[in-house]
């Protein structure tokens, strides 16, 4: 069938054919398709939808449009894992989970993002250590799964390359917050990187892509049906993002706090929270735990015994970075010269936070881009952010910015101070997981 016509089968909601589906992937990915009919395509889904089959096949398709991994060949005792997280401020979890897993058995090899919108990325994390490359060949990235079991790094050019293609035009068409689309785009990398399990963070409030319930819920139950569909098992935790996760958010800020957590120098209830509930569920799906309760007890043990941080250490000095980097890491990571406090307007508990905003004044210090091509600055964002519940004095400072020059600073300080709200009152505790599927 041609391709427009594909295209105009789905205009009109009509279910297509798998063989259909899988010709209109092929075509984009060898360059026949355009880019025009490829935006039409991702419009008709969008306004149109997909039945589950329709998303099983675009997922499949875009999957083995390039290289799928095969780890048999690793001599490995344990299982291949990953964990996938939508839209967050302040989430450092993937620095800090990827070698607690590791610790406890599971191989991790892990692709991630760069930063999107008002979000950060773990790769423009990584970046901030010197030497750090996220951008390995498939050798070293074997050899860093085998030896230190786990390594995160980004998509390469030969996995999922259809993904790669549909996502950038679908981030200039209006059409990223479609659930289909977004399911295979997520699932056809995993797939393609050789799982035996993944876990889904869905983040809903209002700092997430997400920020209903309806679509958080919605997403996961695609997420883990279609995974299960297509022979990888998977479940999904939707988790709470009103709030930043860590209390920092910047790149260097977030690589320093998650090694200071790894190393049982912090402790920060609401991360740890979700930390510990991604982790367990990874180590059930992989048969590495029984119970969430013997998961969490391994967990634990990993963080105790400096298994999680030493699996960390092992993963940058294969990967490139300074062999001491986990017990120096303030002698490597960059600091912004400009670190001002933000004060309280008045006296009061954190009763709400606009985490959203929170996200774009990183990205306007110069932590996040406007353009694909923007250079990062690694130092600057916001630190020791005040969390929700916590009582303030006038004056007291609820966050730190660390900026590149005073006027972005000064800039900051007003967005930041608008982003609180103070009661006489603190807020009713909420937990951090939400829901879960699968």
């Amino acid at each position: 069938m041609l391709a427009q016509e594909i295209i105009r089968a789905k205009r009109d909601g009509l279910v297509l054919a798998a063989d259909d589906i899988t010709a209109l992937i092929t075509a984009l990915t060898d360059g026949s398709l355009s880019e025009g009919q490829a935006a039409a395509f991702a419009m008709a889904v969008f306004f149109r939808g997909l039945e589950r089959d329709e998303v099983v096949a675009l997922t499949r398709a875009m999957t083995h449009s390039g290289e799928v991994l095969d780890w048999s060949g690793l001599d490995r005792p344990g299982p291949v894992l990953d964990k996938h997280s939508t839209g967050r401020v302040g989430d450092d979890v993937s620095l800090m989970l990827a070698p607690m897993v590791a610790a406890c058995g599971g191989f991790v090899p892990m692709i991630s993002g760069r930063g999107l919108g008002h979000t950060g990325g773990t790769l423009d994390k990584l970046d901030s250590i010197p030497g750090y490359n996220t951008r390995p060949d498939a050798a070293l990235f074997r050899r860093t799964v085998r030896e230190a079991g786990a390594a995160i790094i980004g998509q390469t050019a030969r996995l999922a390359p259809a993904d790669q293609r549909l996502y950038a035009i679908r981030d200039v068409t209006a059409t990223v917050e479609s659930i289909p689309l977004i399911t295979a785009s997520i699932l056809s990398k995993k797939l393609a990187a050789g799982l035996q399990g993944l876990v889904m963070d869905v983040k809903s409030g209002n700092g997430a892509f997400m920020p209903t319930l309806e679509r958080a819920e919605a997403l996961a139950a695609s997420i883990v049906d279609v995974a299960g569909a297509s022979g990888l098992p998977a479940a999904a935790l939707i988790t709470r993002m009103d709030a930043p996760l860590a209390p920092v958010a910047g790149n260097a800020l977030e690589v320093s706090h998650a090694v200071a957590w790894l190393k049982g120098e912090r402790e920060d209830a609401r991360l740890s929270q979700v930390v510990m509930a991604l982790g367990a569920r990874m180590l059930r799906l992989g048969g590495l735990a029984a119970s969430d309760a013997a998961a969490q007890g391994k967990l634990e043990a990993a963080l105790r015994s400096g298994a999680g941080a030493e699996r960390f250490s092992r993963m940058v000095a294969a990967l490139g970075g300074p062999a001491d980097f986990v017990e120096r890491p303030d002698r490597y990571l960059p600091v912004a010269p400009v670190v001002v406090p933000v004060p309280a307007p008045h006296a009061g508990y954190v009763s709400a936070i606009a985490t959203r905003s929170l996200g774009l004044v990183v990205v306007e210090l110069g932590g996040g881009r406007h353009r694909a091509n923007d250079t990062i600055d690694p130092a600057v964002g916001l630190g020791t952010l005040k969390e929700p519940g916590q009582w303030v004095a006038r004056g007291e400072p609820l966050a730190l910015v660390h900026a590149r020059d005073a006027a972005s600073a000064r800039i900051a300080v007003a967005s930041v101070s608008q982003a609180y709200t103070l009661a006489d009152k603190p807020p009713i505790a909420q937990p951090m997981i939400i829901a879960s599927r699968g």
